[in-house]
């Protein structure tokens, strides 16, 4: 049940009761709070004991003379925040939680204060300003671009004097304005439109103006209860939600309704003050719904589906391409010499390269063309300057085309009139050299405001008209793009990146594609007296065999600029990553060596700037004393005494570190020993380091002692002190064998005295230098084992006082007899104290501590392990998840990072995470449901992670949860913490929570390091030594920490899953109860009427003192949160609850680490510092995947997504300055973003990837985005095929729907040239180019058959070596194919990171797991659904599950998955090589037809095996039966109302069409046109037929078309009689066939005897008419709106499905195949990564458990 707080309003600071108040003692319990109790102001709240928090309370309070509201008493613990809300009726939760807000950042920046005000106690004046300005900043230059007066009347000027309460009644304005705007907060430019309007009223009430017709006191246009709500946000949010509703759910055309965009981009002209006015005209055209009301259209931009946005968005690099692809061609066709620059010395040929001019004019005039016929339906009569803008550009573009011809046909005229080039000739040409330079003006013109930059921001920001028309004519003013430059370090690297890459390409195009074509193109063209084998259609010319011979290359030529992009920036990534110092640590064996240089870095990265200035002094001093970290000069780790702060400090947190990794189980208990740092040593005078770093040191110094017998003790201790490990370890033993010695004998027995005695005289040997010379180091080995033994007596469980006697016995006489070289009696020994009188030593002297002194007997379990510890230790820890954290974190803190400010310093932040309806913990059925294969998720899970699970166990067993090792799996399963166990290696919301908790637990930690004592520190750590404790409780660092950090998680359905009792709600619960810090925001459903319901944002969290979730703000919303996308929506919800400066955005597919949380602040003062130009307001952050072990293909992806996170945007980010925001985890500059249109856009479909838009968003406002690589966050990736390819196709659709958005074409135009360049390249160019490698195949293999079928190859094969030129051109689309946009960067990253030798093992592994297939099917993946979204749109969010892979995927579910993605295309490529291996005459030769197709049998393999050969037990023969007895089922299956595509052919058939329903006119003309390349099979084919006898008429192709409409009406006569004779009259049926039947036996034995038809013509006829049938099809489904109407529908239907049926059999022919084959090969290659780390495979085939050993 729900606690709901009393709405009644706050009471001030000072305990003053409101009205109506209970008294003290009685049962009334204060309102619940969400972080400071604002409402309420208790003094004893430990936020409240700041003096800023209790400023801003009071600054809030400060109203002044201010006039009162007239409709609603006044009460005296009313604020500014309430006369707001009384005048222009705001809601109440909202008015709560922006006061909240408010009174937590106004008192977060006073902290940051770097000198303190005079008065503590008020509110300074520079921090509202600042803050003011910031919120507003967008507000401003929206005022300045509209030029209209901005109603913020608050003077900026130094001199002005500031008024705090204007400042906050402004900024609590727009606060509470955006809170409760609801959707509107995607539009930032609406919200400033209303905020300006508001501002202007609240001035009138401020300034108590008066009414010019009543005279009575001036009241705003809008006021009352929920007015904002009612009067202001929905009438904007109907219209919203009237377009969203005409977008059919995204299917219809995005030209045909208004999206996000185009309604906020309405308020960047100002004909919103003229028709909208204020308050708002509902009768507005922009409102309107009514037919015959002029309505308000698109604005700013029409998006239309057409490939043509490449060309739109992108058209200066199409001009440079073809300019210099048709330059190259000219000079290459003309020239003789070796290099072109010689060729170029005539000037025939310099003429004909000026013809690039007359091509790039026309380029201009399709340019302009284009956008008049996409964009004409911006014009109208309120913006008729935009269409005359249109018609005026194209007629100025056609005006060059014309004339760039008359002059160039002019200069050609002249020369052959002259026949040389005569004075005349030379001055056309210098004309037409003339006409082209004002022809490139505007190109000079961009060069040099790239160049200058501050005269393009001249130009963008001033308010003249001259400049205005200047700006129109080039590119529409709108307002953002402005700006768009980066500084001159900037801009000469990325410049010099890109001359290098482009002087590379065209160099080798040149020289490597186009020159080596022009001697067979000539050959082609010379050739006369060609003997075709058809019907020849182009006359005698060969130029359509040339154009299909130039094709493939020209592909590859447009393509080939991401090749050397991916080369290039491989390698300047690898560059970029040095220079950032990553790698240095690669394992932990490096970390050994540096680990005490690692303790100082700690605290020089992670101690607050403030104590560190007091240490270090200077900046110049602080970055000497990086340099000395980093490169071990000096000894820096001097400082760290183990009597030090500094040292303690380290501990705290190096052991923090150690725990946090036990309590994920991925160390074990005696691991956890070995790492952590001793709290309390036996008074050892070195620091305790780890256990780890001084394993065999000790057996070490040992032998060199045993070494030096005879040398002096200053060289003796000068070889072990060489290395720092080997010298603690040596002090150590000692010290804390003394200890151990004097500890476990009584006090007073003489035993004590002899020990000490022999200890002192052991000292004095060592401080005299004559150690060697007292004492026999050849005994020190016996001593040594002899000490060993004792250890491991006292470490026993079950002491034998017995044996611990002896030892010490033995130890005595060894020492006393044998150790001394001067030989004493014993009379000398008892003089000496040495020895006793009498009696055997040690008998009654012995007293052990209490076996509950847990101190003690860790410190026993310490020194056994030093003195017996070999090189094994080597490996610790063993789990590879911990070895790579701690080698991360090791090398981060030695790359440069800002310094990082006390906790209470800090800048706040919030972490979001939008959340649906996934897993939150795993369920105990979920856990124990068997697979078909009798394979549970946790068995899998203890298989795949068998070091973790044995960690859990031995948790469990010492926490008392379990009382043996090899508990049963259903008795396990009752278990939260196994069911956590599972959680956390999956991909669960639990695992998110707990990983963004860490955020909560650091920052205690080091709140309490910042403001601890000495004292108070080693009070602590004696409490965690004594009680077990970790952490420290303390109020005030609550208090700190709760106002620098909260977590919100979006859950949309929270409240319905609550209302159904599902068992996600309770663990959400549960998830609050555990982490104090947790709010969930949810949208609550409540009904107010019949049929009306009301929305409210609300956000709970759990009470600890109430022992309830309580509900602490419910904000109405205006209707239906989701319009647009879901998951930007629910952010968009939730984002009003966030705190702080910065938010983070996390993915419910993340996790984080303690360690990583710790550098957060370090991050968090990258906001404050400048890159390039401008300060950060997107921090990038580095992702770490953890996905990777679970098989081959979580391999893969882990691989390729990790080059991405790392090197790739490592790159974009500097020097190329195009990063965007490409998910999470990226940190955004809240206040930034907050004012313009939040963290993602929602618009429906063309926003499916709202992330990247958030960074279009950034870039196109002037914003920064960097990329930071000293933290990292956890990521998980999808490990199934089937997974990872509805991801693929989710972002090759969303990138799909990118080419058609704003954005892309703005920052295509506003971006600088080699900008422009970058960011085609890493974005929708990467999807652009991957399909054209594929449509190169397609290009080259259907020249290929064209060319053999026609028989041209055969004429030309003797006369030219065309195809030597193109086995060379193919080779490189071949390396394309295999991965090289991934396998290069993959390697280099590899060998940064991890070292060249392990990257290439690495490489090769995958290989050997093919990773290359996996490659080239993901290739494919992409290619089909980027094209099918441009072309047809159809994108979608595709859910993935991110489930665990422990089943076998059906045949039917992998063909309804990839059977037109896939298997199609490759049946119709193994289609086109078989023809062409029939007869071809190059096929003959078999060594030159496997270098053409290889690459393309290679891609063939890879797209019809991949789903077997990744899917688990694809291979099995029972399972191959059963699957294929399932796909006939499917398919056969007839379909009824409530069908799934999943039980029915049929409706999965209809469902695979959906794209071509929603498609527009000329989408359906391509389709159409691309599916008449089936014909030619038939077309080639049919003249191959011996019947032919040679004829090459067209009439023969005719008269296949009769037999294929023969086929079709036989078809359709039997289908006929199926339907009418099957079922009652089955003779008639059957006598149907018989007949059929007899006749085509008869029509075939005729054939055979009477024509020159062969039995092998059958076969051949079938590669000619299957394939047009197939094209028939496509067609068909093309034309289904009017076929449908007809009969010919069911045929077309049924003939469909027999089409399927035979595409089925021949996928799974293979598979059958394969399955016969012995041995388990598929299923090593699958899960080989698991193997490595100790994963039995055959246990899983045969479910067989294993017992679990501790």
């Amino acid at each position: 049940m729900i606690h709901r707080h009393n709405l009644n309003r706050p009471i001030n600071l000072m305990d003053q009761l409101r009205p109506g108040q209970p008294p003290p003692g009685g049962d009334y319990q204060e309102p619940p709070y969400n972080i400071i109790p604002v409402p309420t102001v208790r003094d004893d709240h430990p936020s409240l004991r700041f003096a800023e928090v209790r400023a801003a309370c009071a600054a809030l309070r400060s109203i002044g003379n201010l006039r009162r509201p007239p409709c609603s008493p006044w009460r005296p613990d009313y604020d500014l925040l309430d006369w707001l809300r009384l005048f222009f009726g705001f809601q109440e939760d909202n008015v709560r939680n922006q006061r909240e807000h408010l009174v937590l950042h106004l008192a977060n920046l006073q902290m940051r204060l770097t000198s303190k005000p005079s008065d503590i106690e008020a509110l300074d004046g520079d921090v509202l300003c600042h803050f003011r300005k910031k919120l507003l900043q967008n507000y401003t230059l929206w005022c300045s671009y509209l030029g209209r007066k901005s109603n913020v009347c608050i003077s900026d000027h130094r001199r002005a004097v500031s008024d705090p309460r204007s400042e906050l009644l402004y900024v609590s304005l727009y606060l509470l304005v955006w809170g409760e705007s609801a959707n509107l907060r995607f539009m930032p430019e609406c919200i400033c439109y209303i905020f300006h309007n508001m501002a202007e009223e609240m001035n009138q009430i401020m300034l108590d103006c008066r009414d010019v017709i009543t005279r009575q006191p001036f009241l705003p246009s809008i006021s009352g209860e929920n007015a904002f709500l009612n009067k202001v946000v929905k009438p904007i949010y109907d219209t919203i939600r009237k377009e969203a509703d005409g977008s059919k759910n995204g299917t219809a055309p995005h030209s045909a309704w208004r999206n996000y965009d185009d309604i906020n981009e309405y308020f960047w002209s100002g004909r919103c003050f003229t028709k909208l006015r204020w308050p708002i005209d509902h009768g507005s055209g922009f409102f309107a719904s009514n037919e015959k009301i002029y309505q308000v259209g698109k604005t700013g931009f029409v998006e239309k589906r057409t490939f043509w946005n490449l060309f739109r968005s992108f058209d200066r690099l199409w001009v440079m391409l073809i300019l210099f692809l048709q330059a190259a061609i000219i000079v290459a066709l003309h020239n003789d010499k070796v290099y072109p620059w010689q060729a170029l010395k005539s000037r025939d040929l310099q003429v004909k390269v000026l013809t690039i001019f007359m091509t790039w004019s026309g380029m201009r005039f399709l340019q302009s063309l284009l956008d008049a016929g996409m964009q004409h339906r911006l014009v109208s009569r309120e913006t008729m300057l935009l269409g005359v803008r249109m018609v005026m550009k194209i007629v100025v573009a056609g005006v060059w085309v014309i004339t760039f011809g008359v002059f160039y046909g002019r200069i050609w005229l002249q020369r052959n009139a002259d026949e040389r080039w005569s004075q005349e000739a030379n001055r056309r040409l210098v004309n037409f050299l003339k006409l082209a330079f004002l022809f490139v003006v505007p190109e000079l013109l961009g060069l040099a405001l790239m160049i200058i930059p501050w005269i393009r921001s001249f130009l963008e920001e001033t308010n003249w008209r001259i400049f205005h028309l200047f700006t129109w004519w080039f590119q529409s003013r709108i307002f953002v793009g402005q700006g768009l430059r980066e500084g001159l370090v900037d801009k000469v690297k990325y410049s010099l990146f890109w001359i290098l890459v482009l002087a590379t390409k065209f160099l080798f195009s040149y020289f490597l594609q186009i020159k080596p074509l022009i001697q067979p193109t000539k050959q082609l063209l010379k050739l006369q007296d060609v003997k075709y084998k058809g019907h020849q259609f182009f006359g005698s010319s060969n130029m359509f065999a040339v154009w299909l011979l130039w094709l493939p290359v020209v592909l590859i030529y447009l393509l080939d600029l991401q090749i050397w992009y991916s080369i290039y920036s491989s390698f300047v990534g690898a560059a970029a990553g040095l220079l950032h110092h990553l790698g240095e640590i690669r394992n932990l064996e490096q970390l050994r060596l540096r680990f005490q240089f690692f303790a100082s870095a700690v605290q020089f990265n992670l101690m607050p700037e403030e104590q560190l200035l007091q240490t270090m002094g200077n900046k110049f001093e602080d970055f000497l004393h990086r340099l000395k970290l980093r490169y071990g000069l000096g000894k820096p780790y001097q400082k760290f005494e183990p009597n030090q702060i500094e040292a303690l400090r380290f501990t705290l947190l190096w052991n923090e570190i150690v725990t946090i990794f036990r309590e994920e189980d991925i160390i074990s208990d005696w691991e956890v020993e070995l790492l952590e740092l001793p709290r309390s040593a036996w008074s050892t005078r070195v620091i305790s380091w780890p256990c780890f770093l001084l394993c065999n040191e000790l057996l070490l110094a040992l032998g060199q002692a045993k070494e030096l017998v005879d040398a002096p003790d200053r060289l003796l201790w000068y070889k072990i002190c060489k290395v720092e490990y080997r010298h603690c370890a040596v002090i150590e033993a000692y010290d804390s064998v003394k200890h151990l010695l004097l500890e476990i004998v009584k006090v007073n027995s003489k035993e004590h005295s002899i020990l000490t005695v022999l200890f002192q005289k052991i000292n004095h040997s060592i401080e005299v230098e004559k150690f060697t010379k007292l004492f026999k180091l050849s005994v020190l080995p016996k001593i040594h084992d002899k000490l060993s033994k004792l250890a491991e007596l006292l470490k026993d469980s079950e002491k034998d006082l017995d044996r611990i006697v002896h030892t010490l016995q033995v130890l005595y006489e060894i020492a006393i007899r044998e150790f001394f070289i001067e030989r004493r009696s014993n009379e000398q020994l008892k003089e000496d104290g040495l020895a006793s009188g009498s009696g055997l030593l040690f008998v009654d002297a012995v007293a052990l501590p209490d076996p509950s002194n847990k101190k003690f007997y860790g410190q026993v379990r310490r020194l056994h392990t030093i003195l017996t510890s070999r090189d094994s230790m080597h490996n610790v820890p063993s789990n590879v998840e911990a070895r790579q954290r701690i080698s991360f974190l090791s090398n981060s803190l030695f790359m440069n990072m800002p310094h990082a400010p006390q906790v209470k310093k800090m800048l706040g932040f919030s972490v979001l995470t939008p959340y649906y309806k996934e897993e939150v913990v795993c369920s105990k059925e979920q856990l124990l449901k068997k697979n078909e294969d009798g394979v549970s998720i946790l068995f899998y899970l203890k298989t795949v992670y068998p070091d973790e699970w044995k960690h859990f166990i031995e948790r469990m067993l010492r926490e008392g949860k379990v009382k043996k090792a090899n508990e049963d799996d259903e008795t396990m399963a009752k278990l939260r913490d196994l069911r956590l166990w599972a959680s956390y290696r999956g991909q669960t919301l639990a695992r998110t929570v707990r990983g963004m908790m860490y955020y909560h637990r650091a920052l205690k930690m080091l709140a309490f390091l910042d403001a601890a004592s000495e004292v108070e520190i080693r009070e602590l750590v004696k409490r965690m030594d004594s009680a077990g404790q970790h952490g420290s409780e303390n109020n005030h660092i609550s208090g700190t920490v709760a106002m620098k950090y909260t977590y919100v998680v979006a859950c949309q359905i929270y409240g319905s899953q609550k209302a159904k009792k599902d068992a996600r709600a309770e663990e959400i619960l549960n998830l609050m109860k555990d982490n104090e810090a947790l709010r969930v925001a949810y949208v609550d459903e409540v009904s107010a009427g019949r049929d009306e319901k009301e929305y409210y944002s609300v956000l709970v969290k759990y009470d600890r003192q109430r022992q309830e979730e309580v509900e602490l703000y419910r904000v109405q919303l205006p209707g239906p949160l989701q319009l647009g996308e879901g998951k930007p929506e629910n952010q968009n919800h939730a984002l009003i609850f966030t705190r702080g400066d910065a938010v983070q955005t996390i993915d419910m597919n993340q996790d984080n680490y303690f360690e990583e949380a710790l550098k957060m602040r370090n991050l968090l003062e990258e906001f404050q510092t400048y890159h390039g130009i401008r300060k950060p307001t997107i921090l990038g952050v580095r992702e770490h995947i953890f996905t990777g072990s679970v098989s081959s293909l979580a391999r893969f992806m882990s691989a390729q997504e990790m080059t991405f996170v790392t090197l790739g945007q490592r790159i974009l980010a500097n020097p190329l300055k195009v990063r965007m925001h490409y998910g999470h985890p990226d940190v955004f500059d809240r206040f930034w973003f907050l004012s313009r249109g939040g963290i993602s856009k929602a618009s429906r479909v063309i926003n499916i990837s709202e992330d990247i838009f958030a960074g279009f968003n950034c870039t196109l406002r002037g914003g920064n985005v960097t990329h930071h690589e000293y933290i990292q966050v956890g990521k998980g990736r999808d490990v199934g095929l089937n997974q990872i390819s509805m991801f693929e196709a989710k972002v090759a659709g969303g990138n799909g729907e990118q080419v058609h958005s704003r954005d892309v074409y703005r920052l295509g135009h506003r971006l600088d040239f080699f900008r422009m360049l970058s960011f085609f390249y890493t974005s929708v160019g990467f999807f652009f180019n991957t399909m054209m490698v594929i449509l190169t195949v397609y290009a080259f293999l259907w020249g290929r058959l064209y060319l053999c079928l026609s028989g041209l190859e055969g004429a030309a094969a003797s006369s030219s070596n065309d195809n030597k030129a193109l086995v060379t051109i193919m080779n490189q689309q071949f390396i394309v194919q295999l991965g090289l946009f991934t396998a290069l960067p993959m390697i280099v990253e590899d060998s940064l990171e991890h070292g060249f030798h392990q990257a290439i093992w690495a490489f090769w592994t995958m290989q050997f797991q093919l990773s290359s297939v996996f490659y080239m099917f993901s290739m494919g993946t992409r290619a089909h659904y980027f094209g099918r979204t441009v072309l047809h749109g159809g994108a979608k969010y595709r859910p993935t599950g991110r489930g665990f892979v422990v089943e076998h995927k059906s045949f039917a579910e992998n063909y309804r998955l990839y059977a037109r993605s896939h298997f199609v295309k490759a049946i119709e490529l193994g289609l086109i090589l078989t023809v062409y291996a029939s007869f071809s005459p190059t096929a003959k030769n078999s060594s030159t037809y496997i270098a053409l197709t290889i690459s393309s049998w290679f891609l063939v393999v890879s797209w019809v095996m991949s789903p077997f050969l990744f899917n688990p037990f694809g291979f099995d023969w029972l399972k191959t039966v059963h699957d294929f007895d399932n796909f006939m089922n499917w398919i056969w299956f007839r379909s009824g109302v409530l069908t799934k595509p999943e039980e029915s052919w049929e409706v999965w058939w209809y469902e695979e069409q959906d794209h071509l329903r929603r498609t527009g006119f000329w989408g359906k003309v391509v389709e159409v046109i691309l599916d008449l390349r089936f014909f030619f099979f038939q077309y080639g084919v049919v003249y191959q037929l011996g019947i032919t006898v040679g004829n090459r008429s067209f009439a023969v192709y005719i008269l296949s078309w009769i037999c294929i409409f023969v086929a079709l009406g036989v078809h359709v006569l039997i289908s006929h009689a199926r339907a009418k004779y099957g079922a009652r009259e089955h003779i008639y049926y059957r006598l149907v066939q018989f007949l059929v039947i007899t006749l085509g036996t008869l029509v075939l034995v005729a054939l055979l005897n009477f024509t020159r038809f062969k039995f092998i013509d059958i076969f051949t006829s079938l590669l000619a008419f299957l394939p047009t049938g197939w094209g028939l099809i496509l067609i068909a489904q093309v034309l289904r709106p009017i076929l449908q109407r007809t009969r010919i529908w069911d045929s077309v239907v049924s003939v469909a499905r027999l089409y399927d049926i035979m595409f089925g059999v021949i996928v799974m022919a293979p598979v059958a195949v394969l399955s016969w084959m012995p041995g388990s090969m598929q299923t090593r290659i699958l899960f080989n990564q698991a193997f490595s780390r100790g994963f039995q495979i055959s246990q899983i085939v045969t479910a067989k458990q294993p017992k679990v050993h501790l």
